[in-house]
């Protein structure tokens, strides 16, 4: 039986979501995409690809990275209809956001909860600001 034949497959929601995942789990080790590719065997332009869904990750290589990131390869398969894996899904597109990793370290670093309070008080007060000024 050849299964080869047909057209190629095309990206889904679920590899984008494996990119989107993959490039949360990187952020958050500290990696960069070109450490993570040396590390897997790929350019740093292929992991973009990955991360951005543009290419599918191949079974083997998504072990790999599951490896290297150190969490089980089901991490990428959560179930997209769970609520929880919504979540999941959803903090890891926030820790995705240019500087998230940086500001979370940085946070988990202030002891004080008063502290903790005021730092979040000025973040939320200039996303808001910012949210006002866009016209949103």
């Amino acid at each position: 039986m050849d299964i080869s034949s047909g057209p190629p497959k095309r990206v889904t929601e679920a590899d984008r979501l494996v990119g989107l995942r993959i490039a949360a789990l990187r952020k958050a080790r500290g990696l960069s995409q070109t450490a993570l590719g040396l590390a897997v065997g790929v350019t740093f332009q292929q992991v973009q690809k990955y991360e951005k869904g543009q290419n599918r990750v191949g079974a083997g290589r998504l072990r790999e990275i599951a490896r290297l990131l150190e969490v089980p390869v089901s991490t990428f398969f959560e179930d997209s209809d769970n609520p929880t894996a919504r979540e999941q899904t959803e903090l890891l597109g926030f820790l995705h956001a240019k500087g998230a990793v940086e500001l979370l370290r940085a946070y988990a670093e202030i002891e004080d909860d008063q502290v903790r309070r005021e730092v979040l008080a000025i973040v939320r007060s200039t996303a808001q600001l910012v949210q006002s000024s866009n016209g949103e």
